[in-house]
């Protein structure tokens, strides 16, 4: 940790570090990342095998990527995931192979609706494979067979995540949890790690009455996991917040937890309304981020959820457009 750094030089350290890495649920990308954030922070890092039951799921196999092409009929490349990771959709099967132009268009994914841009797509819980391109690119793709290389790897390994624990004079917890998955964009989620990096920074810095617990996990199955191996931990849980798009330019959100009055509702509300700024709150729904698995009727812990701009409400949301350039330190 650098210590002379401004807190914006050191967001904006982070997020750099993190944007380039090739995230997905599983696999080197999280854990190097997790190997960022053990650098800011005292991190401990959790491997939990694969085909482990963690409440009615199982740890899902692992997933690497070794190399993906799509090549023409010409013999140029169209495709290649080492130019962007969202090129290959995420938990892509293994395939090599030739196809012909209507078959390949079953495994394409573009936005008509935003042709230059790279969407996000992943298929973790089905046997697929596919890539993601312009539309602009996809539209000008021409008649003939197309040569597919999805070198990727599915085997039983584990799956990450990472965990801080800043105690304090009681045993009584706030959880604070941020997701580690999401490849190639910078609001969604480098922002939501680098804020709960320097968040958990300053609380080691200060007094501290309850015990900050500061979650690293892959969405869904991450929180999931968590959950079922912390049932004891999960009594002590008091308060606690997803944090996640924290870096663009919109208005502050905060989303209320499942129950909608708990005191980590009725603060969070409180300095919305202080900050002045007109800044919504959200009642709960089961649509969003791991506040979903956190508020699920089995657990319906008090956390509720702060971003900024809502997921799927604003143009960059799940594409390539959601690069450096459209986060800042402030």
């Amino acid at each position: 940790m650098v210590g002379d750094q401004s807190a914006e030089d050191r967001l904006r350290r982070i997020v750099e570090e993190l944007y380039p890495l090739r995230r997905s649920i599983t696999g080197p990308g999280v854990r190097d990342t997790l190997a960022v954030v053990a650098r800011e922070l005292p991190l401990t890092v959790r491997e939990v095998p694969t085909g482990t039951p963690v409440l009615d799921w199982f740890v899902p196999e692992e997933w690497r990527v070794h190399r993906a092409t799509l090549t023409g009929p010409d013999g140029r490349v169209v495709v290649d995931w080492s130019d962007h990771p969202l090129s290959l959709v995420g938990y892509s099967r293994p395939f090599n192979g030739s196809l012909g132009l209507e078959a390949l268009q079953a495994h394409l994914h573009s936005l008509p609706a935003q042709p230059d841009l790279v969407p996000y797509r992943t298929s973790y819980y089905r046997d697929d494979w596919g890539f993601c391109l312009p539309d602009r690119v996809r539209a000008s793709l021409p008649e003939g067979t197309y040569g597919v290389v999805v070198d990727t790897e599915l085997f039983d390994g584990s799956l990450t995540y990472g965990e801080v624990v800043v105690p304090g004079e009681t045993s009584d917890e706030v959880l604070l949890s941020t997701h580690v998955c999401h490849p190639g964009m910078a609001n969604d989620n480098c922002s939501g790690i680098a804020v709960l990096v320097e968040l958990g920074r300053r609380l080691a810095e200060r007094p501290r009455r309850y015990t900050y617990r500061l979650l690293f996990v892959p969405g869904t199955i991450g929180a999931i996991t968590w959950l079922a191996g912390h049932r004891d931990v999960v009594a002590r849980v008091r308060h606690g917040f997803v944090v996640t798009g924290l870096g663009d330019a919109g208005p502050l959100h905060y989303k209320r937890s499942r129950r909608g009055d708990t005191a980590t509702d009725r603060a969070a509300g409180l300095v919305l309304r202080d900050r002045g700024r007109g800044e919504p709150e959200l009642d709960f729904s089961p649509y969003g981020y791991d506040e979903r698995q956190y508020c699920s009727p089995g657990f319906d812990l008090a956390v509720g959820r702060l971003t900024r701009s809502l997921h799927g409400e604003f143009p960059e949301y799940h594409t390539s457009a959601d690069d450096l350039s459209f986060v800042s330190a402030d």
